[in-house]
């Protein structure tokens, strides 16, 4: 009798004698790093301290409600295509995306709001409607944008910037395109009404950059969403993360949760493996980090004596505010409020004041912006028939200011979120409640190990940017790799996607390992 040999099984068993490459961390920038290697031919372990793949972008259920804890937006499923693609799969066979129409919409005091489209016509609209004047100005920034769109995300975000050269080259294009004026500056030169300012500005909020300092090279971004549009996945962020992880096993990689990394381990100057935080030790040819590159540092090589990334260099360095989430749950919802979509962007009375008390001076402000998600417009999965899911962001001050006492404040500073999207958004909320639960500054130093509790890594800014963050091949130690938001090309979705592939750049493929 002749035995059906499966078509994968001579892969796997030449795979069990590939270099072994262990990734630190199960966010998405850890699984596109260990696709990515499983594509050249590694042997690939992830090991990641929480219960699901994801990390930042896991959801959570209770009650009935899937809270997708993290980012919500897609805006360039090419960059999830072609890694798929690398792995010989195809995305769209493993992840339901959807556009959004519009993707989001902006309100202000005053009752006026914009929504954002992909169709310029309708851009166009809604800038005529606020502010006519501003249509041929509108016009000059998306032209801007596109500009730096094809530079900053189309070359410089999907190359490796680890050495000096590769910074000097470009400086006379950060110098043509004004990279030292932020992008509020930016916005300012061309639009004059103050909402399209904002309209136009807020988008580095998103990746954890102050509007007002950040370089004006992120105005990318308005040409990106016209160029991509923005998504949603069925099944949240956290669908993507478990097929990512699908993925990675189905290479013969291995993801395990529960796993905390406590040291990287150094053999004559080299990433030899890691230590667990139960003490078991895991050996490997190379290493990738996509810990936190502050952490990483100052904790995952505490031991190593480091040259540029010490403790003093990474305390000093500017990192993204901090983040309040309630998330919640309304019961008998569905069909009510029908003019609050997928996204709300809901104003308060400030945005220089508020994001200067943010950034600068590190303070809880009274007042509060808030980022509104209603997942079950599009995705009725994510909460009983007849209910809705939701969650309500505040940029706050991380934990390196005058840190707030978030276990003493933090179910007043709840109620103050819920007071403001009842008399706004959301009337009669509180009658609805169902579900409730808070991250603070403090759940994402606890939970993500995030310095500060900064919600996103380093702040974007110039001197943060490409050359001056952590490089994605370390200065430090030979084989360590780094990926992720704290890494070039930065955080949000399609950077910390892209940083996976420039590590990868810098890695050699499997079959060119030569062991000591």
């Amino acid at each position: 009798m002749m035995t059906r040999v499966d078509p994968g099984f001579h892969q796997h068993a030449a795979r069990a004698f590939a270099p072994h490459a262990v990734v630190i961390g199960a966010g998405l920038g850890g699984l596109a790093s260990a696709m990515r290697l499983g594509a050249k031919g590694y042997r690939v372990t992830v090991l990641d301290r929480l219960d699901v793949p994801g990390g930042r972008g896991s959801a959570i259920w209770q009650d009935g409600h899937r809270f997708d804890l993290g980012p919500t937006i897609v805006t360039v499923p090419q960059v999830f295509r072609d890694l798929w693609e690398a792995c010989g799969r195809s995305f769209d066979d493993d992840v339901d995306l959807r556009a959004l129409d519009p993707f989001y919409q902006i309100r202000w005091p005053d009752g006026s709001h914009f929504n954002a489209t992909q169709s310029d016509e309708g851009m166009r609209a809604e800038v005529a409607r606020l502010s006519p004047d501003d249509l041929p100005g509108y016009d000059r920034f998306l032209r801007d944008s596109a500009r730096r769109y094809e530079f900053g995300f189309e070359d410089l975000g999907k190359r490796p910037m680890h050495r000096l050269w590769d910074l000097i080259k470009v400086l006379p294009t950060f110098g043509m395109l004004r990279a030292d004026r932020s992008v509020y500056a930016h916005a300012a030169s061309r639009i004059r009404d103050p909402r399209l300012r904002m309209a136009l500005s807020f988008h580095p909020l998103f990746i954890g950059g102050d509007p007002f300092n950040v370089t004006s090279m992120y105005i990318l971004v308005s040409h990106l969403e016209k160029e991509f549009g923005v998504h949603c996945a069925m099944g949240g962020v956290a669908a993507i993360a478990q097929a990512m992880a699908g993925v990675v096993q189905d290479q013969g990689g291995i993801v395990r949760q529960g796993a905390e990394v406590d040291e990287i381990l150094i053999r004559d100057k080299r990433a030899c493996g890691v230590k667990l935080t139960g003490g078991d030790v895991i050996t490997a040819d190379l290493v990738v980090s996509n810990a936190d590159a502050g952490h990483t540092y100052t904790h995952l090589l505490r031991h190593h004596v480091r040259r540029r990334w010490t403790d003093r260099r990474v305390a000093q360095s500017r990192w993204s505010m901090g983040l309040f989430v309630w998330y919640f749950g309304t019961r008998g919802t569905r069909g009510k409020w029908a003019d609050v979509g997928h996204h709300t962007i809901l104003n308060g009375p400030r945005y220089k004041g508020l994001v200067n008390d943010i950034f600068i001076r590190g303070k809880l402000a009274d007042d509060m912006s808030l980022y509104v998600h209603r997942p079950t417009v599009t995705d009725p999965t994510a909460a009983p028939e007849g209910d809705d899911t939701f969650y309500a962001l505040s940029p706050v001050p991380h934990l390196g200011h005058d840190a707030a006492d978030w276990a003493e404040i933090g179910e007043k500073y709840r109620e103050k979120v819920q007071n403001m999207l009842e008399q706004s958004l959301l009337p009669g909320l509180g009658e609805h409640l169902s579900s409730s639960l808070v991250f603070t500054p403090d759940t994402f130093r606890d939970r993500y190990l995030s310095p500060l509790g900064a919600g996103f890594s380093m702040e974007p800014r110039i001197f943060q940017s490409a050359w001056f963050r952590p490089h994605n091949i370390s200065e430090e130690v030979e084989g360590l790799y780094l990926s992720g938001a704290g890494t070039h090309p930065g955080a949000g979705l399609p950077g910390v996607i892209a940083s996976a592939d420039v590590m990868a750049q810098l890695v050699p493929p499997a079959d060119a390992w030569v062991r000591a």
